[in-house]
């Protein structure tokens, strides 16, 4: 291997920047902007107010009347289509 290799370069760079790097000194927590010092995983869960909604369901016949408007209208786009 020859000293231009990417890799090596690449290696012996990030190894430098690390000897340069200052020792770790962060303050114990995780210092986050809420001022909370617990990740969200250890929070308690806070308590919902919201009401469960049922699920709506679309009646059958407004799905096949749109279907035959559909189809109507694609049915007139090439009917027209075919007269020019």
């Amino acid at each position: 291997m020859s000293s231009d290799d990417p890799e090596k370069l690449l290696a012996d760079a990030l190894r430098a920047q690390a000897r340069q790097a200052p020792p770790d000194t962060s303050p114990v927590g995780y210092g986050l902007l809420s001022g909370s010092d617990l990740p969200p995983a250890l929070r308690p869960p806070e308590p919902t107010t919201r009401i469960a909604e049922e699920p709506r369901q679309v009646p059958a016949l407004l799905i096949l009347v749109l279907a035959l408007l559909l189809g109507l209208a694609s049915g007139a786009v090439v009917g027209l289509l075919t007269l020019l």
